[in-house]
């Protein structure tokens, strides 16, 4: 189903937290998320600022392995790599020599709050939250949209799937890009709501494009189909790689297209197994090449390469926030999750489509099914073809 569209204008109030000076002295350090989806869907915010103060310095602190993805962020000066899994005392020593007067803290967590109190930045503005709020200099009230994603018990799943108790889903309005751009709000950035995108320069993708192509020629004028079979959050996310693989082997019957199969370490086999159907049913050269990725690419050859494709058929993930930030039209499979909270791109935009399987125990928010898989399992092939094929005419 395509994500409904939010109301214009009255989903980033400016200035949320009624701070009597949101100005940024000189410099502003943001502390970015930690995972990947989250880090795309806060880029709307970045670019908010940078909108708002044209004349700042805005750096930005993330883990190293997410520094590719908010160095090609708009608005974006400088990115502070704090590795991976670092202690509190190095984070904060790095977030103090960057010399900032003030610090947006994005994530929620109490302990990324310790650290730009640790820091010693004069300033430090977040959303309030129990635990922190002493850490903060500007507790910014949340949205009174906001829905936070609440792991189902066991017994609310048999309640539910039982018709003994039934519930809402989330609103369009509790979409996470609007979250951060309510606390980029804070500090006095405006305007309407906007979808994450990638700074992408077009003759480092063609350089990308070259070192990854097979060595015959033609292959420039070959249209490419992204699929990412994987999800990093647990097989709750995880739509089978046998349907994957009958949906692009039925695709390629009605449609020339190469097929990039994406993927990080942990999802070669699942790549694999999506391979193997294809050449099982005779797709390994049919609409053009296959080529399988998983496990090979970094995070900026992710990018670069999804720019190259003109649609991608993914699970709710990192890389599906990528693809929609880079470009690609994208069908986005939803099972455990919520396309209200975490869809692909801004709520609403017809590049993007969101397909999931209606089910009382949906969205849960775990990440292994305590039943029978329904959400995901029973979402036809059929169905998730039928949006490929529309999402690719529509590309033009």
């Amino acid at each position: 189903m395509d994500s409904p569209r939010p109301r214009p204008n009255d989903l980033v109030q400016k200035n949320p937290s009624g701070l009597s000076s949101p100005a940024v002295q000189s410099h502003l350090l943001v502390r970015g998320l930690n995972w990947l989806g989250d880090a795309v869907m806060s880029l709307p915010a970045l670019a908010a600022l940078r909108e708002a103060f044209p004349g700042i310095r805005i750096s930005v602190a993330a883990p190293e392995k997410l520094t590719e993805l908010y160095a090609m962020g708009e608005g974006v000066d400088a990115v502070i790599p704090l590795g991976n899994k670092p202690g509190l005392l190095v984070t904060a020593r790095r977030l103090r020599e960057a010399g900032a007067d003030t610090a947006l803290v994005l994530p929620n967590s109490p302990r990324s709050a310790l650290e730009a109190w640790c820091a010693g930045i004069p300033r430090r503005v977040g959303i309030r939250r129990l635990w922190r709020n002493l850490l903060l200099t500007d507790a910014v009230a949340p949205r009174d949209e906001e829905r936070r994603m609440v792991k189902l018990s066991a017994s609310e799943i048999e309640r539910l799937l039982g018709g003994e108790t039934t519930r809402s889903l989330p609103a369009v309005e509790s979409h996470h890009v609007f979250h951060y751009l309510h606390l980029a709000g804070a500090l006095g950035a405006g305007g309407d709501p906007r979808a994450p995108r990638l700074r992408i320069r077009e003759e480092e993708r063609l350089l990308c494009w070259q070192r990854w192509m097979p060595k015959e020629g033609g292959l420039d004028k070959l249209k490419w189909l992204g699929v990412n079979p994987g999800a990093e959050y647990g097989p709750a996310k995880r739509w089978p790689a046998e349907k994957f693989g009958e949906a692009v082997a039925e695709f390629l019957g009605a449609r020339r297209a190469g097929v990039f199969l994406f993927g990080g370490p942990g999802d070669v086999e699942t790549a694999a197994s999506v391979e193997r159907v294809l050449r099982r049913q005779g797709h390994g050269g049919y609409g053009g090449p296959v080529l399988n990725l998983a496990g090979r690419t970094d995070l900026r050859s992710l990018i670069l390469l999804m720019a190259s494709c003109r649609v991608v058929l993914t699970n709710d993930s990192g890389p599906m926030h990528v693809a929609a930030a880079a470009g690609a039209r994208v069908v986005a499979l939803f099972g455990s999750t919520s396309p209200e909270l975490t869809g692909p791109g801004l709520p609403g935009d017809s590049r993007h489509v969101c397909l999931r399987e209606p089910t009382p125990c949906s969205p849960c928010f775990l990440r292994t099914c305590p039943v029978d898989f329904r959400c995901l399992g029973r979402l036809e092939v059929g169905r998730v073809v039928k949006a490929m094929l529309h999402q690719w005419d529509e590309a033009g």
